[in-house]
């Protein structure tokens, strides 16, 4: 990629995007940054109590994701965020409207395990089920590219950076 778009990680939690992100972005010789950081104080309260977001308590944070995007456009970048519906996506693509997604999927029992597995995350393994009901994938018209989340973290990040650079490869 000669002028990387901003890539946007997405996915429901427990598939990686704080994992792989960063090695997305080491393969495509980019700054990354921690969408998880984007959240206000409050946002990050009601998830540790196992309360799902609403649309009203992501705004902010989606704003705060796409004005790091529009400001890394042309100069390349990734960074994650759930961006789990298709609305949330048009508004980061409003920001930033060269943003390319990268969807982390997988099966919902290998995913619950590795959430399992982690520690130290304010995201309980009990909200994974309304993350998933919530998921939109990847529609018509949006650029990017599902790579699936099974294997070792350095697989993940091999397929994605393939995947996208497969992407902005001259036809």
């Amino acid at each position: 990629m000669s002028t990387p778009d901003v890539i946007v990680v997405m996915g429901v939690a427990g598939t990686g995007k704080t994992t792989i992100g960063p090695l997305v972005a080491a393969g495509l010789g980019v700054p990354y940054a921690e969408g998880d950081d984007f959240h206000p104080p409050a946002n990050i309260a009601k998830m540790s109590a196992g309360i799902p977001l609403d649309d009203a308590d992501r705004g902010p944070w989606l704003d705060a994701i796409g004005a790091w995007a529009h400001a890394r456009a042309g100069h390349g970048g990734v960074v994650s965020s759930s961006a789990l519906k298709r609305a949330y996506r048009d508004r980061l693509r409003a920001a930033a409207p060269g943003v390319v997604f990268l969807h982390l999927t997988g099966d919902r029992a290998l995913i619950g395990e590795r959430m399992a597995g982690r520690t130290g995350h304010f995201m309980p393994t009990a909200l994974l089920d309304s993350q998933f009901a919530t998921l939109e994938p990847l529609g018509p018209g949006e650029t990017g590219v599902a790579v699936d989340v099974s294997g070792s973290p350095q697989e993940i990040a091999g397929r994605a950076v393939a995947a996208l650079r497969a992407m902005t490869a001259p036809a």
